[in-house]
């Protein structure tokens, strides 16, 4: 994993986010510019362009500055973004672009390209999933990807890959591909509250949950209901596994995009667990904390994770996690065994459940501890975020270096 010279230039630095929405249910990358502007170094500023609306209603939530540069009913394109670029860039010193495939990038190639240090996340939408699962949308993708996306990643000051994984992931989507890479891992903020001090008041917004029988246990999945994340398998394993276990529930939390969730009741109707599977929606603050307090165990099954944010935050609650070997963080997961791996499949969903409900109670308590440990090394986004931006010192500290006679007689 690279990491960057332990430098501080001792300047204040403001660096800008740009992304297509910050709207808190579109997913992870939201929580990363939350985290990494929260727990950015001493002497560091930040601000958010998006093409949010500004009359969107989550706007108000966030703690920091954001520029809403949309218009109603555009998502993709905004006249404002590329001008309102011109007239600001110079009050940052560097640029983070979350996200690829959108109007962002050809604004940051037409106006921060050469002019201002950038780093680029993709947040996993290099995955050669995307590729094999809509081939006619990569069709589509290599136009955009020729004319800009290609460049953008070309110019970048470094590429930002979560994972190792992700990384050697990235170059299987285009042949055509160059990029200066670097790996950094996310994490999570855990609260300062104990989980359990927040489980009454999940219960009272979600009276369904709480248990009239002390020995009921909870399984949960907390992410987008949406195909990509096996909310299916998840369900049809658990309806083959509940029989055996009376007292096992699962909690199916997340905001649904794609209305798939009718689609996941009539599954756990017909299969007769309508009544040990709970849909509370998406979760929050201490409503999401309070549900990792509640559960013993968090399931994730997803066909394609570039890191998976809600399983750091498990991870940080010392709750295992069951997670398919398509989540990029999978190797670590089981070489410090806090948790069990098994292929994105119906099959081995359905044996991640058996083989955490056949683990003795000690065994499930050891590996809980495991998971605090893995957390401390690898995910506390407190230190990670501090090396994203000490990056960016770096390049400010090599830039404003005079060059020597032998660099510059090279130059001429």
């Amino acid at each position: 994993m690279f990491q960057p010279p332990n430098v501080s230039t001792g300047t204040s630095m403001r660096v800008l986010h740009i992304i297509g929405s910050i709207d808190p249910a579109a997913g992870g990358p939201t929580e990363v510019i939350r985290m990494i502007i929260q727990f950015r170094p001493p002497g560091h500023e930040a601000e958010v362009a998006t093409l949010d609306h500004s009359g969107a209603p989550f706007l108000g939530a966030f703690p920091f500055r954001i520029h809403a540069l949309g218009t109603e009913g555009a998502s993709w394109y905004s006249p404002q973004l590329i001008p309102w670029l011109r007239n600001n860039l110079d009050r940052f010193d560097g640029v983070i672009v979350h996200g690829l495939w959108e109007f962002t990038s050809l604004a940051v190639l037409m106006v921060v390209a050469g002019r201002k240090p950038f780093f680029v996340f993709p947040h996993g939408m290099l995955d050669p999933y995307f590729k094999r699962r809509y081939p006619l949308k990569h069709l589509k993708k290599w136009f955009y990807w020729v004319l800009v996306q290609y460049w953008v990643l070309r110019t970048a000051s470094r590429v930002m890959f979560t994972t190792e994984l992700e990384r050697d992931l990235a170059t299987q989507s285009f042949w055509l591909w160059r990029w200066n890479p670097m790996v950094v891992s996310l994490g999570a903020d855990p609260p300062g509250l104990q989980g359990d001090e927040l489980i009454p008041a999940l219960y009272q917004r979600f009276p369904e949950l709480a248990a009239t029988d002390e020995r009921r246990r909870y399984l949960l999945f907390l992410s987008r209901i949406h195909p990509k994340k096996g909310c299916d398998l998840l369900l049809q394993a658990f309806a083959r596994a509940a029989p055996a276990h009376a007292e096992l529930h699962l909690i199916l939390a997340g905001p649904d995009p794609t209305g798939m969730q009718p689609q996941l009741k009539r599954i756990a109707e017909q299969s007769g667990v309508a009544d040990r599977v709970h849909f509370p929606g998406m979760l929050q603050g201490e409503a999401k904390w309070a549900a990792f307090a509640l559960c013993e165990a968090f399931v994730l099954p997803s066909h394609q994770e570039n890191f998976g944010i809600a399983v750091a935050e498990a991870l940080a609650c010392a709750r295992p996690v069951l997670i398919s070997d398509q989540i990029n963080i999978h190797p670590e997961i089981a070489a410090d065994g806090c948790g069990l791996v098994e292929p994105d499949t119906l099959e081995g969903t359905l044996r991640l459940l058996q083989r955490w409900l056949a683990l003795p109670l000690a065994e499930r308590l050891a590996m809980g501890q495991r998971c605090k440990d893995t957390f401390a090394r690898r995910y506390d986004i407190r230190s990670n975020s501090a090396i994203i931006l000490r990056t960016f010192e770096s390049l400010q500290a090599q830039s404003s270096k005079p060059r020597s006679p032998e660099a510059n007689r090279e130059a001429n």
